[in-house]
């Protein structure tokens, strides 16, 4: 009997030695909450713990370095995991390495601090975003334009920004909200605020911080943009030094022939765009596919495009999914005309049908950018004072499962892309 119980308690510890590895699963069968499965992956990290992304398998697991915190986590958020052994994970990273097997295993090895640009008293209406990662519970901080002129983004590796305008036209809501209280009071505190930072007009101003945010990315920073963010911060960087804005903006008139000015090779992601002239328009240019698509909310679709994980890690890591087909949605920006895109951009996500790319990266410099069409991945047409979306009814979505790729990716050790 006593032998028995020696062997009983050498199993049972030879047992959790060998249980070394918390497993996340990421497939639509496996995890029960993709998005907090994210958000456990960054409190590992914050807390010294090693991690490794298991691109295209099971859906984009994560292996984690065993800790009971960590697991307590998991079951405190719902997150699906097991406990495996060394050897299992073993076997796992062998078949992965396989030249035959389209996936990798990247070591994670950082918690990217992070940005979130946005005015201090934001409108209601929600920024996905924010949303997400309060839902992850992955920190961040909050900055503006008085952070971003005094180089504040020095501090940070990951910044977002969302339904913002750098034009310096107020978002366009001009023609239909312009006697709106909030919009009064937008474009009374926008005002004040150029003037305190020393700006003859927001448009500079704005102009000015677009300006900071892109010699950010160049060296090094990692920068995401949804919404309206991704064209008119785009278009600030190309009409630099030219007046685009109509009196009722900024107190004058634009420039004669402004559109001749535009300066394409400046831009991050977007060419031979033309810009919509017509102050009343809900629109900033010809990049928007919003007014042009003829698509149904039953059919709105995009597919996201495969790489290969061994060579082309960051776009494999950004399009991670438990589905390759991801429901479609508006913003003021949906999408991206394909004609507009330039060439060195990687097409992340598009509905080729249509000639719209959704989902779009690429490096300037030092850093990388990503660009991500339409406002809120689970309100197909967001509206002004609309209710905010609640995650937890979402908690495996794959639109928002795009954000979260992008806030982890930073994390990586990354390898040179083949293309």
């Amino acid at each position: 009997m006593k032998k028995i119980t020696i062997v009983l308690v050498l199993l049972l510890f030879s047992n959790s030695l060998w249980a070394s590895f918390i497993y996340l699963p990421m497939s639509h069968e496996n995890q029960k909450n993709h998005l907090k499965a994210y958000g456990i992956v960054y409190y590992a990290l914050q807390n010294g713990l090693k991690a490794k992304w298991l691109l295209n398998y099971d859906g984009g697991a994560f292996l984690v370095e065993n800790n009971d915190s960590v697991e307590k986590e998991c079951k405190i958020r719902g997150v699906s995991y097991q406990i495996i052994s060394s050897a299992k994970a073993q076997i796992i990273l062998e078949g992965i390495s396989s030249p035959s097997k389209n996936q990798e295993a990247v070591p994670l090895e950082k918690a990217p601090k992070i940005a979130v640009y946005s005015p201090k008293d934001k409108m209601p209406w929600d920024d996905a975003v924010t949303m997400v990662l309060t839902y992850a519970e992955i920190p961040f901080d909050v900055v503006y334009d008085e952070e971003v002129l005094n180089d504040k983004l020095l501090l940070y590796e990951w910044l977002h920004l969302h339904h913002e305008d750098f034009t310096g036209q107020y978002g366009r809501f001009y023609g239909a909200y312009r006697a709106a209280p909030w919009y009064i009071q937008q474009k009374k505190d926008s005002e004040a605020l150029a003037e305190k930072l020393g700006y003859s007009k927001v448009s500079v101003q704005k102009g000015a911080v677009a300006r900071k945010i892109r010699d950010y990315v160049v060296g090094g920073g990692f920068m995401f943009a949804m919404c309206s963010a991704t064209d008119s911060f785009d278009i600030a960087l190309a009409a630099d030094g030219v007046d685009i804005c109509e009196s009722m903006f900024d107190g004058d008139p634009s420039e004669p022939n402004y559109q001749s000015k535009i300066d394409y090779s400046k831009t991050m992601a977007f060419k031979d765009f033309e810009l919509i002239r017509n102050p009343t328009t809900y629109e900033f240019s010809s990049i928007d596919m919003t007014r042009k698509r003829r698509i149904n909310k039953e059919t709105d679709y995009f597919t996201l495009k495969e790489f290969s994980a061994k060579w082309d890690q960051v776009p494999t890591m950004l399009t991670q999914n438990h589905t390759q087909l991801v429901k479609g949605f508006m913003g003021q920006t949906t999408s991206f005309d394909n004609k507009n895109v330039k060439s060195n951009v990687m097409i992340l996500g598009e509905s080729k049908n249509h000639g719209e790319a959704r989902y779009i990266h690429g490096v300037k410099g030092k850093g990388m950018f990503t660009f991500y069409g339409g406002h809120d991945p689970e309100d197909y047409q967001h509206r002004v004072g609309d209710p905010k979306t609640e995650l937890d009814l979402h908690p495996t979505s794959p639109g928002y499962r795009l954000i979260l790729n992008n806030v982890l990716f930073p994390a990586a050790k990354k390898k040179k892309q083949k293309t």
